[in-house]
């Protein structure tokens, strides 16, 4: 089997699948996979708390780019879990033994390559590993520029960190690769997906609804939680859309990407004009968290600031209704 490469990515768990089907042959760029994967997506949920704040997310959940390769590329995938951490490391230093790259997600709390300050409770990030060096690990983490070695140790306690989306050891790798997929069926079908669920869901914390949802709630943190616990929890808004490798604006900048190879791929202008909607409502994203963070950074109570905040969010949700509405009837 060829030596893995390393590729930089912009997120974790379509660039890690990326980087697995280019190493089978299967050379998809991070946006193709992320848009047929059916990564983009918005919820948050008030009752479901990670460190004590809602869990706001600007993707679907972990795995789902996995699965949706496999229903709609064919891809065939192999997914281990494990009860504890001995048989865990066990098995994946025989995958290792033969050459393969494996998967692994992990609690990036407990990666110590990355500076404290970047670590947080996250148990949803994807990494690969592809080899030993001594006692620990070669690995290829999308979000930095050269593949690192992780500590032995680090990797086994973040393959079993606990909490929200705990991982449970889950090591995974393609098992089947097709030479020639149909990549115009998954595109249309991924992308019909994606904007029934952006804009179709019946409940009010998904998609362009959770957009309303959340700056209606944003606008009363401060009344509500009083000033310090509010920045807080804007902070964690903004972080999770900037800062947790979603290729900037909540991942709207990859899925407009997306959407600008579909338009050459399906050879659809609609694709291309969504792409450049999308793109620009990415930019508004920016502007809230822009703004965000002077917020949080001025550490004042600025009850017009969190109303600023929460006119964004309606024009962001506005448009994302208007384009994925479009999106629908493209394909």
């Amino acid at each position: 089997m060829r030596d893995f490469e390393h590729q930089h990515a912009a997120h974790c768990e379509s660039g890690t699948v990326a980087a697995l089907l280019r190493h089978q042959g299967l050379n998809l760029s991070e946006p193709m996979v992320f848009g047929i994967g059916g990564g983009l997506f918005f919820l948050h949920l008030s009752f479901v708390k990670m460190g004590g704040i809602p869990l706001t997310s600007y993707r679907d959940a972990p795995r789902v780019i996995i699965k949706n390769m496999e229903r709609r590329l064919g891809v065939r995938w192999r997914q281990h879990r494990y009860r504890s951490a001995e048989p865990a490391m066990r098995a994946l230093d025989g995958f290792l033994e033969t050459g393969r790259p494996v998967g692994l997600q992990t609690g990036i709390y407990w990666l110590s390559y990355f500076p404290i300050d970047m670590r947080f409770h996250f148990n949803g990030h994807n990494i690969v590993a592809f080899g030993r060096q001594g006692e620990d690990y070669l690995v290829s983490d999308p979000v930095l520029e050269t593949a690192v070695t992780c500590l032995a140790e680090d990797l086994r306690r973040a393959r079993f960190a606990k909490g929200p989306f705990a991982p449970h050891g889950l090591a995974y790798y393609p098992e089947h690769v097709p030479i020639d997929p149909d990549l115009k069926a998954a595109t249309r079908d991924a992308i019909r997906h994606t904007a029934k669920r952006m804009t179709g869901l019946p409940v009010p914390f998904f998609g362009v609804r959770g957009i309303r949802s959340l700056a209606s709630k944003l606008e009363r943190w401060p009344e509500k939680l009083g000033p310090e616990q509010a920045r807080k929890w804007v902070s964690s808004v903004v972080r999770m859309q900037e800062e947790i490798g979603t290729g900037g604006a909540g991942f709207r900048f990859m899925y407009a990407a997306f959407l600008q190879e579909a338009a050459e791929l399906l050879k659809t202008p609609a694709l291309a004009e969504a792409a450049r909607d999308l793109t620009a409502t990415g930019d508004r994203w920016r502007d809230f968290a822009v703004q965000g963070a002077q917020l949080v950074k001025n550490n004042r109570d600025d009850s017009g600031a969190y109303a600023k905040l929460a006119t964004i969010l309606r024009e962001c949700a506005d448009r994302e209704q208007e384009i994925f509405t479009r999106l629908k009837s493209a394909v």
